[in-house]
C-alpha cells in the first residue's frame, strides 16, 4: 500500500471544503477546513495558529473570534468527524441480514467513508492524544460507541455459529483498526475507487472472522 500523498489539491480541496458545508459563518469554516488540511499534512503540534488563518487567506487574530484556541478548534473537527463516523456505523448495522451481511456492510460502508473524506478522517482518527483533559472523554465515549457495533455484530455471528472469533474484543480492535488505516495511505489517484476499496476490505474481514460461506 502506498503512504500518503500530500494534502491541499484541487479536488481534495473541494472534498474537504463540500464535507464541512453546514459549519458556519463562512470564515468559521474556511478556518476549519484550513485546520484539517494543515492538520493532517504536518500534524496537530507542527501546525500554528498563523498557518491555519495564512491557508484560510486571514489573519491570525481573525481565528481568535471563532476559535478561542487551537485546541477548540480540533475539538470541533473530532466531535464531528466522530460523530458522522458513528452514523455511518448505525446506518450500516440497521440494514439488518445475517450477522455476516451486516458485518460487511458496516466495513464496507467505514472504509468507504475513510476513503472519500481521508483528509478529514486521518486529523479525526489520529489526533486524539492532542486534544485536551476536558474534550478527551467525549470523544473517547463516541469512539467506545463505534466498537460496540462491531462489537454486537461480531458476538450475534458467534452466537448464532456464524463466526469463529475466540477473541471478540480484540477482533473488533483489529477490524475497526483495519478501517481506520485507509485515510492514512488513500489516494484519489490510485487504482481503486473508494467503493473498490470497500468492497474489498468487507470480504477481507468475513475471511478474518471465519464466516461460513
Amino acid at each position: 500500500m502506498r503512504t500518503a500523498e500530500p494534502v491541499g489539491d484541487d479536488d481534495g480541496r473541494r472534498a474537504t471544503t463540500a464535507a464541512w458545508a453546514e459549519v458556519s459563518p463562512e470564515a468559521a469554516r474556511r478556518l476549519l477546513v484550513a485546520a484539517v488540511e494543515a492538520f493532517a499534512e504536518r500534524g496537530y503540534h507542527a501546525t500554528t495558529t498563523r498557518d491555519i488563518a495564512g491557508r484560510a487567506g486571514m489573519s491570525p487574530a481573525a481565528l481568535y473570534i471563532h476559535y478561542k484556541t487551537k485546541e477548540e478548534l480540533l475539538h470541533r473537527i473530532s466531535r464531528i468527524g466522530h460523530d458522522r463516523a458513528l452514523a455511518v456505523l448505525r446506518k450500516a448495522e440497521a440494514g439488518g441480514g445475517t450477522s455476516a451481511q451486516r458485518l460487511a456492510d458496516v466495513v464496507r460502508s467505514f472504509v468507504r467513508w475513510h476513503a472519500e473524506q481521508h483528509t478529514t478522517a486521518r486529523v479525526v482518527q489520529y489526533e486524539l492524544d492532542a486534544l485536551g483533559p476536558e474534550h478527551r472523554p467525549e470523544i473517547l465515549e463516541l469512539r467506545r460507541q463505534s466498537d460496540a457495533v462491531v462489537r454486537r455484530i461480531l458476538e450475534d455471528g458467534v452466537r448464532d455459529g456464524e463466526f469463529d472469533v475466540p477473541d471478540v474484543g480484540g477482533t473488533t480492535l483489529a477490524v475497526l483498526s483495519l478501517c481506520v488505516d485507509v485515510a492514512r495511505w488513500f489516494d484519489e489517484a490510485g487504482r481503486r475507487s473508494p467503493d473498490e476499496v470497500g468492497d474489498l476490505y468487507a470480504d477481507l474481514v468475513l475471511r478474518m472472522v471465519g464466516a461460513r460461506a
